[in-house]
């Protein structure tokens, strides 16, 4: 067994640390990320993008600065005391260098406004204020309060919701598509603001939920959009890249 850490006269091995990520349930997100970086490096390189030693320097020269190794000789303690060599650190550098050139193509400006002209109606976003109530009569009392009383729904969330979010007056702000539930969304994105929807149970109908409508926000590639396009733009690309290979946990 390879010891990768020692304790007195006791040995944690290799088997031990996958193990353990295993059973925390870090194996798979850890697994899955290194699938995914690999992959965006395969195809890269078959895209044929091209990392320059000079690319490779300037990336290895701002990490040691960043950890504060100053001399050669820092660095190489560093490395021996990772158990890294040499030749695998480059080889670290140049792959990171492969992924940041191929998402920089994936998600370019360019890919971000066609992605958002073919599907704008799904960055469409409401602002929406919602009461959580533990019982479906409470629920109806209170929805025919509130639209005897509209103005009433801060302070009749800080008083009776039972969400975390009744603090602030029962605010859950700014919402895209596919952020609630599929029969609730069609229903509150069809609504006007100032409408009131509901109540709505849950699965189990323990809870009933009311909905306001408080402003609707036609889709506009702002920053927040932007960021949301550039991840759908990376997870679609890599779920494509992942069909193109047999890929197998061992």
């Amino acid at each position: 067994m390879t010891a990768i850490v020692r304790i007195d006269d006791e040995e944690v091995g290799m088997a031990d640390f996958v193990r353990t990520l295993k059973l925390t349930g870090q194996f798979e997100s850890l697994i899955e990320q290194l699938v995914r970086d690999k992959l965006t490096v395969r195809a890269a390189k078959k895209h044929g993008i091209k990392v320059s030693p000079d690319d490779i320097q300037e990336r290895a020269d701002n990490f040691r600065r960043v950890q504060g190794l100053h001399r050669a000789a820092d660095m190489n303690n560093y490395l021996n005391a990772m158990g890294v060599s040499l030749d695998e650190f480059e080889t670290f550098v140049t792959d990171s260098l492969y992924q940041e050139k191929m998402m920089a193509e994936v998600c370019s400006d360019q890919a971000v406004q066609k992605y958002f002209k073919l599907n704008s109606p799904r960055f469409d976003s409401i602002e929406v204020s919602h009461i959580v109530l533990d019982g479906e009569g409470k629920a109806k009392e209170m929805i025919s309060y509130l639209r005897d009383d509209p103005d009433s729904f801060e302070e009749m969330a800080r008083e009776h919701s039972v969400a975390d979010t009744r603090e602030q007056g029962g605010l859950i702000g700014k919402v895209l598509r596919g952020s609630l539930k599929t029969d609730i969304e069609a229903k509150v994105f069809n609504a006007s603001e100032g409408d009131l929807l509901g109540p709505f149970p849950s699965a189990d109908r323990s809870f009933f939920e009311i909905f306001r409508v408080n402003a609707k926000h036609p889709a506009s590639l702002d920053e927040e959009t932007a960021a949301e396009v550039r991840r759908l733009l990376r997870e679609e690309w890599l779920f494509a890249r992942a069909q193109e290979h047999i890929i197998e946990v061992r």
